[in-house]
């Protein structure tokens, strides 16, 4: 569909997100990644979790599921099972998706279904008044970790890797035209896609604020030669954090089989263009099943 418009996924729904919050410039990216791509909104499907940016497919015109908190993951897998038609995008934060939700992401970096995994990593828990997260800081402080926080943080981007996602990337709120080239690369890959994004709380990270990510992003396409299907490469990259923190696609693994091409029974096509192999006549009688 390519006369498909930023406006026709327009939600109707008002947003309650704080002013300034970095979980803006991700619902503007999502949308023109979309229709960039010419996807209509009945060609996407989105899941999403407990959290402030869990609320984005609520802002959205866009066919959506909420699940419970760090369940965003599988949910989206069940769906491209279900249907591959459909691109699906799984929007998490960083404690719901990296923290309840840590299970779930490490298995489903290592399946590689064809999804998109977009994580909004505040590296604090915003909607629950500012806890520290499974990305906060070693030492960070809140009403929680009055001392500093003893934990160290994760490191999604090297977990992602280790555990074998096929499409890793970084983008940062602070730069909205880049993070819609990310967000596009990642819908394109086939194969489970995530989407690191750093998204300042306005409220309740004081730490990390557009301007202290400002004096450390770089573009990695602005390094010369650099080669995001290189792992060891990849690998480096992975690591660096605090003073230079990179931003883009960070590695790719392009032919790795999806999930679903594994998958035996799938092969006779998408579970919803199956039959009921003459067991039943049709899904009213599958529901009238669930009640014998």
């Amino acid at each position: 569909m390519s006369n498909v418009t930023v406006a026709d996924y327009q939600g109707i729904e008002v947003s309650t997100w704080c002013p300034g919050c970095g979980d803006f410039p991700i619902l503007k990216c999502i949308k023109e990644a979309l229709v960039q791509l010419g996807l209509a909104p009945h060609q996407v499907i989105m899941t999403s979790g407990i959290g402030c940016g869990s609320k984005l497919p609520h802002y959205m015109r866009v066919n959506a599921y909420d699940s419970v908190h760090g369940r965003a993951l599988p949910v989206a897998m069940g769906l491209k099972l279900a249907n591959h038609d459909l691109t699906v995008i799984s929007i998490t934060g960083d404690g719901d998706g990296y923290g309840i939700g840590g299970n779930h992401f490490i298995h489903t970096c290592r399946r590689n279904p064809d999804i998109v995994h977009i994580a909004q990593n505040n590296q604090v828990y915003g909607l629950t008044k500012g806890q520290y997260s499974p990305t906060s800081d070693l030492g960070y402080i809140t009403t929680t970790s009055p001392e500093g926080s003893i934990e160290v943080a994760i490191n999604p981007i090297a977990l992602a890797m280790a555990t074998g996602a096929t499409f890793v990337s970084r983008a940062s709120s602070g730069d909205p035209k880049h993070m819609t080239q990310v967000i596009a690369k990642a819908i394109q890959h086939k194969g489970y896609a995530l989407v690191d994004v750093l998204q300042p709380c306005v409220t309740f990270n004081k730490k990390n604020t557009y301007a202290w990510y400002k004096e450390r992003v770089y573009k990695l396409d602005d390094e010369k030669g650099y080669d995001p299907h290189d792992p060891k490469a990849a690998w480096v990259k992975a690591q660096e954090w605090g003073t230079r923190i990179p931003i883009g696609v960070i590695y790719q693994e392009v032919g790795r089989l999806t999930y679903e091409e594994q998958v035996t029974v799938l092969k006779q096509g998408p579970l919803v263009k199956q039959g009921f192999n003459g067991r039943i006549k049709d899904d009213s009688e599958l529901l009238k099943e669930e009640f014998v």
